[in-house]
């Protein structure tokens, strides 16, 4: 894990080491001044010598200037390595989402995943900061006081020490209860942030059913176990630092009782006991410096631990030499394909069906039936474990999974449109087309008149999820960015269930527009709409029951002339 972390500082090794070089600076001129209040007590004040008065004040002067020059380089170019580093991770942690499965996100809340980016990385860039300057100057600080306190007095350095073993002890035995402690607190933020995110999210729909109270003692509960998990790790925080801190105390109370009877004895004079206290006093603080960077480390690396949890999840597989998929006609054949989820609910099995180029094939049937399943393994959302999907001749498992998907549009029932403007939604699907480009294919779409009758026009900021448009409006920009896209094979999901008759007779008109010279395969609720395909299957959880044109099925009086009838 150590390892893995180091690697993120390769690409600021230059500025990292320069911050480590103005710790040790700074650490040095720490060193310095014991020294000299030595010399002034010990030789400067007893001679009455004013010169050398002087000259030790501008030397002091003059370290306590480089100090803060190399504090200010510290506390800034320091924090500029952490952050450097948070926003590498945080650009690699989100190429990495990208490329997980569709089951990844079905199995992880967002909120949960937003903290891990958001909250674990802060965190981690506190250590990427302070962990290694803070190792460093404590290292420097506790060696250089060390050798100076033996060159003072040995025995009385050796009665300093005597205290140290039980120090190491005491933190060592504290330090697994404070990592489990703050994992605990990082499972527990996550899940408050799903939490409040799905409550967020949901607002409209708890404000229609009255649930405020309910969705309030969900956060309440969740709010509750992250209170109890904070106050836990507060809790060994407290045990770790009071304990430390007790014995940093009796530390600096030995030096000063045992350094008083030296010079007592005679053993040392004044000015040798009052280095010998600041002298402790300097190797106190990189101990205390140690114990902060305990706690700081416990965080960065469960930050750490966790965000590598999300880069190890394997990715969506590609052959090592993947074909591109280029100028297909939009031959479709499915092959003897079988799929299950995740929770060994088998949706498909053995299932055959071709589709021919330029055609429209309608899939009809109860719920559960896999209908949609079906429509997101083409593409590869999901991968089948048995069988094969071709597209022209060429297994969609060999080819490119860019490729593949460019020559798809796809129109759910589920429109997400992101949070901007209107254009900006149909980029999406083209990101270097023109305006000429997505004008026309608002046209296309039907939706140009009503775009241009908004004051900003493609400009118009639609909200969150595009709260500001009706379902019928964010369904016309769904079928507008697949114009823009204008792939060869199109998937229409349930496009028009969830509209009015009128809206969907409206949008119908731009799907059946949309469908023209493309191959396409169309799930329906509403049987009206797919009256004029070239074919229709009737698919249950026990695979195809019956398949033909409508007027076949109808004349069948079979699966399809009942549902027709329902």
């Amino acid at each position: 894990m150590i390892k893995e972390f180091i690697n993120y500082y390769k690409p600021y090794k230059k500025l990292f080491f320069m911050d480590l070089l103005a710790a040790l600076l700074f650490a040095i001129c720490n060193l310095v001044y014991p020294m000299i209040t030595r010399d002034i007590m010990n030789e400067v004040v007893p001679n009455k010598d004013l010169r050398m008065l002087v000259i030790f004040g501008f030397t002091l002067l003059f370290i306590f200037i480089i100090k803060a020059f190399l504090n200010h380089f510290m506390q800034y170019w320091g924090h500029v390595v952490g952050v450097r580093m948070q926003a590498d991770m945080r650009s690699e942690v989100f190429t990495h989402l990208q490329k997980l499965p569709n089951s990844y996100f079905d199995n992880h809340k967002t909120g949960v995943t937003m903290s891990r980016i958001i909250n674990d990385l802060m965190d981690i860039s506190e250590l990427a900061h302070h962990g290694p300057e803070d190792l460093f100057v404590s290292i420097v600080m506790f060696i250089g006081s060390f050798i100076i306190l033996l060159n003072i007095n040995i025995p009385l350095t050796i009665i300093i020490f005597a205290i140290l073993p039980f120090v190491i002890i005491f933190a060592a035995k504290q330090r697994k209860r404070m990592q489990n402690a703050f994992m605990e607190t990082r499972v527990t933020t996550g899940e408050v942030n799903a939490t409040l995110e799905n409550s967020i999210a949901g607002m409209k729909v708890t404000k229609s059913f009255c649930n405020e109270e309910e969705e309030l003692n969900k956060f309440n509960h969740r709010n509750n176990i992250f209170k109890s998990a904070r106050q836990k790790a507060y809790r060994v925080m407290a045990d770790y630092f009071s304990g430390m801190n007790l014995f940093m105390d009796l530390l600096e109370l030995v030096a000063l009782v045992a350094g008083g009877y030296f010079t007592y004895l005679g053993e040392i004079n004044l000015g040798d006991f009052a280095a010998y206290i600041l002298y402790v006093k300097m190797f106190i603080e990189p101990i205390k410096k140690l114990i902060n960077f305990t706690e700081q480390y416990q965080n960065g690396m469960t930050g750490f631990e966790r965000f590598m949890e999300i880069i190890e999840e394997d990715v969506e597989k590609e052959v090592k030499n993947p074909v591109e998929l280029k100028d297909i006609k939009g031959n479709i054949e499915i092959n003897n394909v079988s799929f299950t989820y995740e929770d060994k609910k088998q949706v498909l099995k053995n299932l055959d069906l071709s589709i021919e180029a330029g055609k429209t094939v309608a899939l009809v049937g109860p719920s559960g039936g896999g209908k949609t399943t079906l429509c997101n393994l083409i593409p590869r959302f999901y991968d089948f474990e048995e069988g094969d999907i071709r597209i022209d001749g060429k297994s969609v498992k060999n080819v490119s999974l860019k490729s593949l998907r460019k020559n798809i549009g796809v129109v759910q029932q589920d429109v997400f449109l992101f949070t901007g403007t209107i254009k900006e939604n149909i980029l999406c699907a083209k990101p270097d087309a023109s305006d000429k480009d997505v004008i026309a294919a608002a046209k296309k779409a039907r939706i140009h008149d009503f775009i241009e009758s908004l004051p900003q026009g493609y400009d118009t900021y639609i909200g969150e999820r595009g709260v500001k448009l009706s379902g019928g409006q964010k369904q016309r920009i769904s079928i507008c960015r697949v114009f823009l896209k204008n792939p060869p094979i199109i998937i229409l999901d349930e496009a028009t269930s969830a509209l009015d008759n009128v809206t969907e007779r409206e949008i119908q008109k731009s799907l059946e527009e949309l469908s023209k010279d493309r191959t396409n395969l169309v799930v329906a609720h509403r049987l009206s709409t797919i009256k004029n395909a070239d074919e229709i299957v009737v698919l249950s959880d026990s695979g195809i029951v019956e398949r033909g044109t409508h007027s076949e099925l109808i004349n069948n009086g079979g699966v399809y002339s009942k549902l027709h009838v329902s």
